[in-house]
């Protein structure tokens, strides 16, 4: 079995969640997907690096990183799947104290590739704002990953977004909840 079977069968087994959620974007849904049950288990964080890595380095990335909780397991996870360049998290705002920085981690330098990693995507509003910031650091975007993509409209607006970068979801609800009504 391949990292991306073994990723879709921890997602299934450990992070799929039937029942009515509110999501971030404030839709209501019969089924939620909380991705961090999966992937911070040692067979998922181990499929999951191994496919960040390949698809960074594909990328010609030399950063991976986005907004700070849904990207932190799947940036640190690319760093454990053998990815050689950096791993970064976006705060949602620029830190009040310390160093006052909004990107957290080793220092970015001006020519940076950027790969945007995040958990979930469902109208892909926290990976636009980390897109908005890599922007704002002057940094360049070489692509956009996510874990798994609710279908929902974020690929749309991330694509827009990206200013051209690729779009990959590692999975998709269609792999994890085949079943479900709103198919």
């Amino acid at each position: 079995m391949g990292a991306r079977e073994r990723l879709i069968d921890e997602l299934r087994a450990h992070a799929l969640i039937l029942g009515e959620v509110v999501l971030t974007s404030g839709r209501t849904a019969q089924y939620y997907v909380d991705a961090k049950r999966a992937t911070l288990r040692p067979a998922g964080f181990q499929a999951l690096g191994e496919l960040v890595a390949r698809q960074a380095d594909e990328w010609g990335a030399t950063a991976v990183g986005g907004l700070t909780m849904g990207a932190d397991p799947v940036a640190c996870a690319a760093l454990a799947g053998g990815f050689g360049g950096k791993a970064f998290f976006v705060r949602k705002e620029a830190k009040q104290h310390g160093l006052q920085r909004r990107i957290e981690g080793p220092p970015l330098a001006a020519d940076e590739r950027c790969c945007i990693v995040e958990d979930v995507v469902t109208t892909g509003g926290s990976t636009l704002q980390a897109i908005a910031a890599v922007r704002e650091a002057g940094l360049q975007i070489v692509g956009v990953l996510s874990v798994l993509d609710r279908l929902a409209g974020g690929a749309e607006r991330i694509a827009g977004a990206a200013g051209g970068a690729p779009y990959v979801a590692l999975a998709t609800i269609d792999d994890v909840h085949p079943e479900r009504d709103d198919r």
